[in-house]
């Protein structure tokens, strides 16, 4: 233990803080507890509360750190640009892969628990992000000045999500080779030409006879919940409320919370199993599938909160079959992509083809949450130009 009293402050917080989002990505922030971090360094709870008032404290200092990591590489990429030309944004792109392949697990937690950190940590790191995303829409700006402000940004906020999309799958291969991949689907991104047109304005109101059922009601509650508000703030009695039914009575038709959220996620996932199942039926070859693929999700993505949801069930004390379940789902969903990917472009391996399909539905997941940009009339057309863009289904 001589060695650790020797280490600075600082260093000190910074070896703590590593632990700690390990253990925050292997078990979710409700997971774990200030003792479970101090015996993972081998130290004492009160030591640990030396360096950190509380559990938030510790996983602000782990977010707000790759904040500044990455502000302190577009300020470095950034200080050698005179008028930006291809190779200088290359640099800058390739920056900022190296530091999302290297880190990745801590993007992963600001991906999944952001969310926890207090209200004036939130914001700083929105502000911090939104001053590097200006950044880099300037930078664009000038490499392609026909492009709007707002067009800009959203290509740079689908660039920033191709390189998260490293957090959310751990498919990994040489660096040498990660990082240039990653450079290569940004560049198609900010590259894509978005279209021009306006939107068509709301869609019309859905008419019918009848009304929905009690488990519907229930279902359509607590998706509207659980995205409004994240799944550890909502409670049965907030979802009965919302559904005009007595609290008592939600039970009779779900057991608990973690039962409704595998419902709305078996429900999101059998609407994109359905759909590609008929594409595949239909489509003359796997270019073409995986483009009307493309389209199926994103208008599954956007006509409904339920994908949105099913994306929160990190965290979710599901049934262990319940989980297995959806994330074999899941995997069967993406091995469906990645197979049609490999068959249009016959260069790509088995690894990179996953890891270009986990950044093409990144970019839709992450958009459609992100305020910024989803209340784009165009969206849903703009992702399905972006998606395609990565997946270099444009030839």
């Amino acid at each position: 233990m001589q060695p650790s009293r020797s280490r600075r402050p600082g260093e000190r917080r910074h070896q703590l803080a590593a632990v700690a989002a390990e253990l925050f990505r292997a078990r979710g922030y409700h997971g774990v507890g200030i003792n479970d971090i101090a015996a993972a360094a081998g130290i004492t709870g009160p030591a640990l509360y030396r360096h950190f008032a509380d559990k938030q404290a510790v996983l602000s200092y782990v977010l707000l750190s790759s904040v500044r990591d990455m502000e302190a590489e577009t300020t470095a990429a950034l200080s050698t640009l005179g008028s930006p030309s291809g190779e200088q944004v290359d640099e800058l792109l390739s920056r900022i892969a190296s530091a999302s392949v290297e880190r990745r697990d801590v993007a992963a937690l600001w991906r999944w628990e952001g969310r926890h950190l207090s209200p004036e940590d939130q914001r700083e790191i929105g502000k911090r992000s939104g001053t590097i995303l200006a950044a880099w829409a300037k930078v664009l700006l000038e490499v392609r000045p026909g492009l709007t402000a707002a067009d800009a940004e959203l290509l740079c906020w689908a660039a920033l999500s191709v390189f998260g999309s490293v957090s959310v799958h751990r498919t990994a291969v040489a660096k040498r080779r990660f990082v240039p991949l990653l450079v290569e689907l940004a560049k198609r991104v900010l590259h894509a030409d978005l279209p021009q047109e306006t939107g068509t304005g709301p869609a019309p109101a859905e008419t019918g006879i009848g009304s929905p059922s009690r488990r519907e009601q229930l279902l359509s509650a607590a998706a509207e919940l659980f995205r409004s508000r994240g799944f550890h703030a909502v409670s049965m009695e907030d979802i009965g409320a919302a559904a005009g039914i007595a609290g008592p009575s939600v039970y009779r038709h779900f057991p608990s919370k973690a039962s409704l959220i595998y419902a709305i996620g078996r429900r999101a996932a059998d609407r994109l199993a359905l759909d590609v199942e008929r594409v595949l039926r239909t489509s003359s070859d796997e270019a073409e599938a995986l483009g009307r693929l493309v389209e199926s999700y994103v208008h599954v993505l956007t006509g409904s909160v339920e994908l949105v949801v099913s994306f929160s069930i990190d965290g979710v004390n599901l049934a262990e079959a319940d989980r297995a379940e959806l994330v074999r789902i899941q995997r069967d969903y993406v091995a469906q992509w990645v197979n049609l990917l490999m068959a249009a472009h016959p260069g790509l391996n088995a690894r990179e083809a996953r890891i270009t399909v986990h950044a093409a539905l990144t970019i839709a997941n992450d958009l459609a949450r992100t305020r910024r940009v989803n209340a784009r009339p165009n969206l849903p057309r703009e992702l399905v130009i972006l998606l395609k863009a990565v997946l270099d289904l444009h030839r």
